[in-house]
């Protein structure tokens, strides 16, 4: 688990915020990385909270890799209490066996964040990068380096999996503000 930062942000008066954590399933690597949206009556601004990976041992059986999934992901909605959790869309891969084993991994992370009664916000590769880079088919790098620019980070994060959780959020918070903007007028 790797922490960008574990410091509460203090909010001003008259400020409203969110908290989102963005969750990216894999079968090696479960990134997750929470960020808040931090509006006052003159700035909208992403606050990094903090992000890392579930590294998941491959000569563990399955039901004990997703125990351990479940189990962290848990602790970690337990300790960053987000609003939402934003995960990624299932998308076709062309070995069924390893989409089979991804849809396992987020099975039990829609799992977790349901037993914490969290809503869970789903969104598309395409849709996470655009909302991004800009561009729905842009490199994991190009995705990695918007994502330190956006959240005011030195470096990407590591590992990738993490860049890729708070990209989710990110996409989440984009998309949740542009419908309260639309819901308004």
């Amino acid at each position: 688990m790797v922490s960008l930062v574990s410091r509460s942000v203090p909010l001003p008066v008259n400020s409203s915020s969110m908290r989102v954590f963005g969750i990216d399933c894999g079968t090696e690597y479960t990134g997750w990385g929470v960020v808040d949206l931090v509006e006052t009556a003159r700035e909208s601004r992403l606050v990094p909270v903090a992000a890392g990976a579930v590294k998941l041992d491959k000569r563990q059986k399955t039901p004990l890799r997703l125990h351990q999934v479940h189990v962290e992901l848990c602790g970690l909605l337990a300790v960053y209490a987000p609003d939402v959790v934003a995960i990624e869309d299932v998308f076709f891969a062309a070995n069924a066996k390893s989409a089979l084993k991804l849809g396992h991994v987020r099975g039990v992370a829609m799992l977790a964040a349901a037993a914490a009664g969290l809503q869970v916000a789903e969104y598309a590769p395409l849709c996470i990068k655009s909302a991004v880079v800009g561009y729905g088919l842009a490199a994991k790098e190009q995705v990695q380096f918007m994502v330190a620019q956006l959240l005011n980070l030195d470096q990407a994060p590591e590992p990738a999996d993490a860049a890729d959780a708070l990209a989710i959020a990110i996409c989440h918070i984009h998309t949740a503000s542009t419908q309260a903007r639309l819901a308004r007028a």
